[in-house]
């Protein structure tokens, strides 16, 4: 369904190059959910942002559904883009205009027309369970809803892939598992192949089939979330085995003993 063949983006600033995807190739099954993992700074945002050309990879290519996204003139790109949803870490929406009218935004880009617009935003409004929520701003939400309202926006376009650009960082645990319970199922009902990136191992054991581990650009592991689960499996790169565990530990070092304050 996506294939990432080789795409490598370097960025140039002040005369100084800095390669933020290192020659990566990932091939993502169709309606499978797959995790990209890594640290801040490892390249996950600027790949997830390749897949969609919304940042354009300075070689390599993309294809998306059997169409090469990186030979595509800016019109068909524009059109082949509204096959895919896109769902912020902070949300996104406009505090001006109500839930409703937010995830109208993506169906006007996409020129539906208005009756039409106002249909497919309250069917996945109603898919979210928001749509008692579609006269409500952005202002009235809480935290979980407005992500809630970013994937309905995502939706209300009738995608086939859905990227996912950290998606509960924003959000407190309870609501989190509430996102990752919607996705899922989304992913489930409407077989939508999902990416989600993320720095977060619970995020993807969650829901993930497959996670792909960088560092510093490069994909540095790949493995089914299944192999966790068997007896003996252990990833094969340090940063794989760190970001697996769900301990934080702390080298514990001996406490400074205070002198008592002598009063004069």
């Amino acid at each position: 369904m996506i294939s990432i063949r080789d795409v490598s983006t370097v960025f140039t600033t002040a005369g100084q190059t800095f390669t933020a995807v290192d020659a990566v190739s990932l091939e993502i099954p169709r309606g499978s959910i797959q995790g990209i993992i890594g640290f801040s700074g490892a390249g996950k945002s600027t790949l997830l942002r390749n897949i969609n050309l919304l940042e354009r990879p300075t070689s390599g290519s993309v294809v998306v559904d059997g169409t090469d996204l990186t030979a595509l003139g800016d019109e068909d790109l524009r059109r082949e883009r509204h096959q895919i949803g896109m769902i912020f870490q902070h949300f996104n929406l406009l505090n001006n205009r109500t839930a409703l009218q937010n995830v109208e935004l993506s169906l006007k880009f996409a020129g539906v027309g208005k009756k039409d617009r106002r249909r497919r935003a309250q069917e996945a409004l109603d898919i979210v369970d928001l749509a008692d929520k579609a006269s409500s701003y952005p202002g009235r939400l809480s935290g979980g809803q407005k992500q809630r309202v970013a994937i309905a926006r995502a939706l209300a376009t009738e995608p086939k892939v859905l990227l996912c650009d950290e998606p509960t960082s924003a959000v407190d645990p309870r609501t989190t598992a509430s996102v990752l319970q919607y996705l899922s199922d989304i992913n489930a009902q409407l077989g939508i192949t999902t990416v989600i990136v993320t720095h977060e191992m619970n995020v993807i054991k969650a829901v993930a089939d497959n996670v792909a581990v960088m560092e510093d650009g490069a994909l540095v592991e790949q493995f089914d979330l299944a192999d966790l689960s068997r007896p003996g499996f252990s990833p094969a790169t340090q940063i794989g085995r760190y970001l697996i565990s769900d301990d934080i530990t702390l080298e514990r070092r001996p406490r400074v003993q205070q002198k008592e304050a002598t009063l004069v």
